[in-house]
């Protein structure tokens, strides 16, 4: 193999062309083994395979500094990096994270998992480089609609006005997760069929020397054009037009199914029908779909991650104009469902836990300070073993303490299809729910509650002496902890779904006073900041002694959940101990 050749980039240098299209066949083949096998990124991966090659041929990392947008395509760069066994090893297929990481080699210079960011970054090496007066080449490599995102552009600015070398790839393969949305992507298009030839060219119009490479997948072609521009002296931007899945035949006919695959897809015929128990996503897609057809002013939003949340190619054909997906641009979504409120629509924004983190300035400024009644659905949220660049467990600090919102943490499906409703009909707040995280639980009974009376708890068992908070996702760890404490102690503690993230239930809180003497509070995210400090907060003056349970203020980096689990005492054998200890 071609591949036992390369230990490092330095070992590229001494291949023909020839050889590092057989390298590139060698590398697809263990990209696509061990994607299939572990899960990951396949289409975007495939898709920069040649583009690195010839990166690492022609530039020299590490002196030379490259950042990858998301990091999601950066599997052939830790191949050529010193991390092949990573990939030929199926022993060490998760040694690695599936982005970049520092701490793993000199050639990562970021942890980098969201999008939009490297134009920004390299722009900032860039001028560290020009402030201490040394000369190398600092590249970003922004692909898979990163464009859409407003620190793309914003990013793509400023490196135009550095007058100095700074190398921007633009990754085109005519896709960001699903399809590209914005008018921004015509121009690419433009330049696609003008093969880089057209007069309007946003990229001229900023600034940027621009270079137009037609066979982004041709190693020749693109070493060609890599020596044309290493060592400028001026803000440049070279622009592949790459195939997403490139190599794999199922990934280039399926590139939105094959942006990320989960272990064993390529192993499956597809052609036996799967019955798919009904579940929080199932019962959000018909509600949506029912309510499009009662109210032509009801219309469903997100941000490039339609996939998240169950939205396919035929749902939202189903939808038409009642669906807009904004791109990479969650900043943009708050603000655009803000003001399709207060123009008389009914919008239902659909956001991922890790990525409402973009949006803090928008949750408040444009939607909460106006008071927009929208509907916001925050998926994914709670503790997880994932990747540290993709953590959802920031979301209920962040939402819960802007003024004027309503956030929701529903426990069962007539809970679900509850709260939906009433986020749909008030126009007094911004409403959003935070979809379990968990398999469905259903009671059978439709929910009546008046959710326009805010912050009113749920005492669902009364006892007495301890008494059990469980939000959300934790409800189900609430009543096992109940129960293992009558096991153990005798004790029948109070059980509390408190259903609202934004505030507490002062008159119950106070209740409590009388007849218990420890209050647990359980929920599925960050402490700090969180819900349980709220109940803390109210009992401060007072005798009552309160444990606050969830995860620690850390970013935890592919740590199983069961794991952190024990790290942060949420098993219902060690909060008893704990509760015995503090009686």
């Amino acid at each position: 193999m071609i591949l036992d050749k390369v230990q490092n980039p330095d070992d590229l240098k001494k291949l023909s062309i020839e050889e590092m299209n057989t390298l590139a066949d060698e590398m697809r083949g263990l990209i696509i083994k061990k994607v299939n096998t572990t899960g990951g990124h396949m289409g975007p991966n495939l898709g920069i395979l040649e583009a690195t090659i010839a990166y690492h041929y022609v530039f020299n990392s590490p002196k030379d500094q490259i950042v990858f947008d998301v990091s999601h395509q950066c599997y052939p760069h830790k191949i050529l990096t010193g991390r092949k066994e990573g990939f030929t090893d199926p022993d060490k297929y998760l040694k690695y994270t599936g982005y970049t990481a520092p701490e793993e080699s000199e050639h990562d210079l970021f942890k980098v998992g969201h999008t939009s960011t490297a134009a920004s970054l390299a722009c900032g090496l860039a001028k560290a480089r020009d402030l201490k007066g040394e000369t190398y080449n600092v590249s970003a490599i922004v692909g898979d609609g990163s464009l859409s995102g407003g620190e793309a552009l914003e990013g793509l600015d400023n490196a135009a006005a550095l007058k100095s070398n700074i190398i921007i790839f633009i990754n085109d393969n005519d896709m960001s997760i699903a399809e590209n949305h914005g008018g921004l992507y015509e121009n690419l298009k433009l330049l696609r069929d003008t093969e880089g030839k057209a007069e309007c060219n946003f990229f001229k119009s900023l600034g940027f020397e621009y270079f137009y490479v037609k066979e982004g997948n041709n190693i020749e072609k693109l070493v060609e054009t890599f020596k044309q521009v290493k060592d400028t002296k001026c803000p440049t931007v070279v622009h592949l037009n790459t195939q997403k899945g490139h190599g794999l035949k199922v990934a280039e006919e399926n590139r939105e199914a094959f942006h990320w695959i989960l272990p064993g897809t390529l192993d499956k015929t597809g052609n036996v029908p799967v019955e798919c128990p009904e579940s929080y996503t199932s019962v959000t897609l018909d509600y949506i779909l029912n309510k499009a057809k009662e109210d032509k002013t009801f219309i469903a939003v997100n941000a490039a991650t339609p996939g998240v949340f169950g939205f396919s190619p035929d749902f939202r054909t189903k939808l038409g104009k009642q669906y807009t997906d904004v791109g990479i641009a969650e900043e943009h979504a708050v603000a655009y469902s803000s003001a399709l409120a207060k123009g008389g629509a009914k919008p239902l924004l659909a956001l991922m836990s890790s990525f409402v983190q973009r949006t803090y300035d928008q949750l408040s400024q444009d939607l909460c300070l106006n008071n927009s009644p929208i509907t916001m659905l925050i998926y994914w949220g709670g503790i997880s073993g994932q990747d540290c660049t993709h953590l959802c467990i920031f979301d209920i600090p962040l939402i819960s303490n802007i003024p004027n919102m309503v956030y929701l943490a529903p426990t069962n499906k007539e809970e679900y299809l509850a709260m939906l409703e009433y986020a749909y009909k008030q126009n007094e707040h911004p409403v959003a729910i935070r979809v379990p995280n968990v398999e469905l639980d259903s009671t059978g009974v439709k929910d009546d509650t008046d959710y326009s009376v805010l912050n009113k708890f749920k005492v669902v068992e009364q006892g007495d002496k301890v008494a059990i908070i469980g939000l959300g996702n934790f409800f189900n760890l609430a009543k096992n902890v109940k129960e293992e404490i009558k096991k153990r102690f005798g004790i029948d503690a109070t059980l509390i779904n408190p259903r609202f993230i934004t505030g507490v239930d002062k008159e119950l809180l106070e209740n409590l006073k009388s007849t218990h003497k420890v209050v647990i509070t359980l929920e599925d995210g960050v402490i700090d900041g969180g819900f349980g400090e709220k109940v803390t907060r109210f009992y401060g003056n007072s005798d009552m002694k309160v444990l606050n349970y969830g995860a620690e203020k850390e970013f935890t980096d592919r740590v199983p959940a069961e794991e952190l689990y024990k790290r942060y005492h949420l098993t219902p054998e060690l909060i008893a101990e704990d509760i015995k200890n503090l009686l």
